[in-house]
């Protein structure tokens, strides 16, 4: 079976961090992976980008697009998509698409930070 795990964090303890200390962190945070990757135990990992330039795509139709992240406390994550465009409009329009079968979704659009991919685990068994 994948889990997701995801990291949560008070972004702006993040964001006080020097250059230096966050590459610092990244580097022992890649330094764990690599066990894990070379058991083929990890797949991609990615490290989303400062929320403020997150967007949210809810509500009827086409959806509505709110600057930042506004999922409600009662939607949990249940999901992601890795998608790979030049621009926010672009990830939108693609969100949009994924609404047309999901419309009781919500998208949370943000850039990603770090992405470090994975050689793979290939289908998915339930």
């Amino acid at each position: 079976m994948l889990y997701a795990i995801l990291a949560y964090h008070v972004e702006d303890e993040l964001l006080a961090w020097t250059p230096e200390q966050d590459a610092a962190v990244v580097a022992k945070v890649i330094e764990v992976q690599a066990p894990l990757r070379a058991s083929g135990h990890l797949g991609p990992a990615a490290r989303l980008d400062d929320t403020r330039k997150a967007h949210t795509l809810r509500g009827p139709g086409a959806g509505m697009v709110l600057d930042g992240p506004f999922a409600e406390t009662k939607e949990q994550l249940l999901g992601f998509h890795l998608v790979d465009y030049d621009t926010d409009e672009e990830a939108i329009a693609a969100a949009r698409t994924l609404r047309q079968v999901n419309p009781t979704a919500v998208y949370e659009i943000r850039p990603v930070k770090l992405f470090v991919p994975a050689d793979g685990f290939g289908t998915t068994r339930g």
